[in-house]
């Protein structure tokens, strides 16, 4: 029944909860606990926990789990009820021993006692998250309110003020002036050629194609909302709703569409843009950077693949066998040359916990810290590689806070960039359970 309490509570924390929120039921839970009966007594004395593990984290429960990373998440919060310490007396289920078990000869009065000391509202740390998921929680609902505010102000502008054809006219030539053109394909071409010792080359003339459709789509529509709004051309659904979103500082359907992932409102959008085009533009006209900032790439697992291929054809080893060795460079190092073999990356930032510049390892979230820089990491291909299995945490890269998107056939959704190992001194599960994640974009 705890379980249940906590992976069903845990939804309203959002993407630190789990990706998606899954419907649980009470049928989940009455099938549980029927087996949980079935079992102890069919395999009395012993206590089956392999077979109750399996039965509510890969099927009852867990056959609603459609993201690997919440099934990990989801069987990690099991192992904290399914477990033989649960047996023991005063046994805690949080770390400050709020949530503890009872003594096997309470009364039906401390029952009553212990739930009438608990607190009102639950702490974060009986679902395994920081205190911070609190502000999490309050900001969510805070902003889905002001969402559903700002669909109900006024369409016309009150006295003294502009319109609202006057500020869709003033942003659509602002974003016009700071756009700039598309790239020149042949150019680039020319001086990123298809190699097949380089395949960094290959990536950058795909991203670039990608940009130059999106700029293209700026511009056009732009252009044509500017003459629709002058009466020169009819102003169409399309161009209706574009209109709506540039006035209320939203990004377009349009160019949302073309574009990559990201939650930021418009202003945040544009100025995030400009500097993903600054980054493609140095690439081009000076060479392949030192440090890639993984953040600006449209589609980041193509260039994690260039990486791997480009070590794979130097060594002639199948790119199938090849891995990554991870290491976190310290903040005080300065990088002028590329690394011999795989690459650095940054624009990485962390959410649910923080690295320790001291100790060089995840450590717990400052107060009111919801998210913070992470350093560069290099990427280090290898062959035949083991991964370790303590002294890390497995840590999911995001493209944005959602960390939901469509379910591609891998398994894991569209959001979903790599996964990255963090070196930390305290168990995977506790990182686990408090969803630690890299994000490459926030929402501002």
């Amino acid at each position: 029944m705890m379980f249940n309490a906590v992976t069903c509570e845990r939804r309203k924390f959002g993407s630190l909860g789990f990706n998606i929120a899954y419907d649980f039921t009470a049928g989940d839970t009455a099938i549980c606990v029927s087996q949980l009966n079935m079992f102890l007594q069919e395999y009395a004395p012993q206590i089956p926990l392999k077979v109750l593990h399996y039965t509510a984290g890969d099927i009852n429960y867990g056959g609603r789990v459609t993201d690997d990373w919440d099934r990990r998440c989801i069987n990690t919060i099991l192992n904290g009820f399914y477990n033989a310490d649960v047996l023991k007396e005063g046994h805690a289920f949080s770390e400050s021993g709020t949530y503890c078990q009872l003594p096997t000869d309470s009364t039906y009065k401390d029952y009553l006692k212990y739930i009438k000391q608990l607190p009102l509202n639950d702490s974060p740390e009986i679902f395994g998250l920081h205190e911070n998921a609190n502000m999490t929680y309050a900001q969510n609902e805070t902003f889905a309110i002001l969402e559903k505010i700002l669909l109900m102000q006024a369409k016309t502008g009150s006295a003294g003020g502009k319109s609202q054809e006057e500020v869709m006219e003033e942003t659509a030539k602002a974003i016009l002036a700071k756009v700039p053109q598309p790239f020149n394909i042949a150019d680039l071409m020319a001086r990123h050629p298809v190699l097949y010792e380089e395949s960094m080359n290959t990536v950058l003339q795909q991203e670039v194609i990608l940009y130059n459709n999106l700029i293209n789509m700026i511009h056009s529509s732009l252009n044509d909302l500017l003459k629709a709004l002058k009466g020169l051309v009819v102003m169409s659904d399309a161009l209706e709703t574009m209109s709506i979103a540039v006035f209320n500082n939203t990004v377009p359907d349009m160019w949302a569409n073309k574009a990559y992932p990201s939650l930021k409102p418009l202003g945040s959008w544009v100025a995030d843009l400009l500097q993903r085009l600054e980054f493609i533009n140095l690439w081009n006209m000076e060479g392949i950077p030192v440090v890639f900032w993984i953040s600006g790439f449209f589609f980041p697992q193509a260039f994690i693949t260039g990486a791997l291929q480009n070590y794979a054809r130097q060594t002639s080893i199948s790119i199938d066998t090849i891995g990554f060795d991870y290491k976190v460079i310290p903040v005080t190092q300065e990088l002028k040359v590329k690394p011999p073999a795989g690459c650095y990356i940054s624009g990485f930032f962390v959410e649910g916990a923080r690295w320790c510049h001291d100790t060089h390892v995840l450590t717990e979230s400052r107060p009111k810290e919801l998210f913070t820089d992470m350093p560069i990491i290099q990427l280090i291909p290898a062959a035949d590689r083991v991964a370790p299995t303590t002294g890390i945490y497995v840590c999911p890269v995001y493209k944005t806070l959602t960390r939901a998107g469509t379910l591609s056939t891998t398994g894991h959704s569209t959001n979903f960039v790599m996964p990255l190992e963090l070196p930390s001194d305290k168990p995977q599960e506790h990182w686990i359970k408090r969803a630690v994640a890299l994000i490459c974009a926030l929402d501002y």
